[in-house]
């Protein structure tokens, strides 16, 4: 998938493409119901499939102190995006400037202009431009307008549950993790840095990886989590069955700060400094301040022992698929092209 840093990197016309348009935080299955529904666009004309996202979070920019935590960073969106069939993507920089471009502006100048938009997608509750002002209805008037087609995707309902990045943000947060993989269709995921802790894993005979995760990601609940851990830096992008504990080690600290620890099953070597994805596949229990340290060792290897059963039904062979590259920022002197998506 090629990747764009903004509409003025297209230096060269994209082919009849049909676009997506959409923030797309988690990449959740109503978004993916919209991402192949422009696939299948651009397939009916030879033309490319495009998205067209933004970042940062028009919330950070616009309402920073309201602005939700991210499902995703740019780097795990994109190489959610790329696992489909969509073959570019323009990822916008959002400036006050931007939201600034009236409805019509922005539809005028970017998609028609300079994108070349012979498609869009949008999905129900899609708005744009100053104050939001564009919707759905102003959206197909103006393609109907300039014959550019125009599909609305309804709401993807899962179970009776609409598919929303708000709606997964509340599964996460409450610890719900079947509700937020019913709605991703995934098990949820923070990437990190494995850094150097306070060294107490090694002291109680348990080795962990302390993880920092990157800025501005969702957490889930505190609490022990059976979980799948990726080395993100392995040739292979190993999978490994682990457990994972977020919250302030209460048996050793009053008040210590929010960490991320994990325990990988059956593994051994140094983590410092490497790229790890946490997958939260099940909360085994809440966080809790033992009596002692042994108290809490005893209590690690039943979480252990839980978690491998969780862990057990997850696909964990040695050489798992990988994902679909994510590509880079577009070079247009390196440019290469497909005609029509694969």
């Amino acid at each position: 998938m090629e990747i764009f840093d903004g509409h003025r990197a297209l230096l060269r016309p994209l082919v009849a493409p049909a676009i997506a348009l959409g923030n797309f935080d988690g990449v959740h299955c109503g978004h993916r119901r919209l991402l192949e529904e422009t696939v299948r666009a651009a397939e009916r004309t030879g033309g490319d499939a495009l998205v067209l996202t933004f970042d940062p979070h028009p919330a950070q920019v616009l309402a920073a102190r309201f602005a939700p935590p991210l499902l995703t960073g740019r780097e795990r969106k994109l190489e959610l995006i790329a696992e489909t069939s969509i073959n570019a993507c323009i990822v916008e920089p959002f400036t006050r400037d931007l939201a600034a471009l009236s409805p019509q502006d922005f539809l005028q100048t970017i998609l028609c202009d300079i994108v070349g938009a012979r498609h869009i997608v949008v999905g129900y509750d899609f708005t744009y431009g100053h104050k939001r002002a564009g919707t759905t209805h102003t959206l197909r008037a103006f393609g109907q307008a300039r014959d550019i087609a125009v599909d609305i995707i309804d709401p993807v309902t899962i179970d009776g549950i609409v598919a929303s990045s708000t709606k997964v943000r509340e599964f996460v947060s409450a610890g719900k993790l079947e509700g937020a993989r019913l709605l991703l269709g995934r098990n949820f995921d923070v990437d990190g840095t494995v850094v150097r802790g306070a060294g107490r894993g090694r002291t109680i005979g348990i080795n962990t990886a302390n993880i920092l995760p990157k800025k501005r990601l969702l957490l889930p609940k505190s609490g022990v989590y059976a979980a799948m851990v990726t080395l993100l830096d392995s040739s292979e992008r190993s999978r490994l069955g682990g457990v994972a504990n977020l919250g302030t080690n209460p048996t050793f600290t009053e008040s210590g700060e929010m960490s991320l620890e994990v325990h990988l099953l059956n593994f051994s070597g140094d983590l410092y400094g490497q790229q790890l994805r946490v997958e939260f596949v099940r909360r085994l229990r809440g966080e809790q301040r033992f009596p002692t340290a042994d108290a809490l060792v005893g209590q690690i290897h039943a979480d252990i022992d839980q978690a491998r059963q969780y862990v057990a039904t997850e696909t964990d062979s040695p050489n798992p698929k990988k994902p679909a590259p994510a590509g880079r920022a577009h070079n247009p002197e390196k440019a290469t092209r497909k005609p029509t998506p694969e």
